[in-house]
């Protein structure tokens, strides 16, 4: 690869990333009405989000088990309805207590 290849990959990264947030805005001009594609919209974000974060917590300890330790941790916490900083601390403290048991 040479070293000039690098900004033309760039450069398109950021031509389709700009395109794929530019074009809806552009396109779509009338409030979106129908309810199926309001709902699937509004659940996007949320998709997304757990397809990012969901291989880093699996993968993101030194043991797999403390992965899904804290994420069996973190289920159950959310499950019950703590808060947001109530599951992640609890899910840290998963991964803290099962590395300390496996090591």
């Amino acid at each position: 690869m040479r070293p000039g290849n690098i900004y033309i990959y760039i450069a398109v990264m950021a031509t389709v990333t700009y395109l794929i947030r530019a074009l809806p805005l552009t396109l779509i001009r009338k409030e979106i009405k129908s309810p199926y594609i309001r709902s699937f919209l509004h659940f996007v974000p949320y998709a997304t989000l757990s397809a990012m974060t969901f291989p880093a917590i699996l993968y993101s300890a030194r043991v797999p088990s403390a992965g899904i330790g804290a994420l069996l941790t973190a289920l159950v916490l959310a499950y019950k309805g703590k808060s947001l900083l109530t599951v992640a601390i609890g899910a840290c403290i998963a991964v803290y207590i099962i590395e300390a048991v496996a090591v």
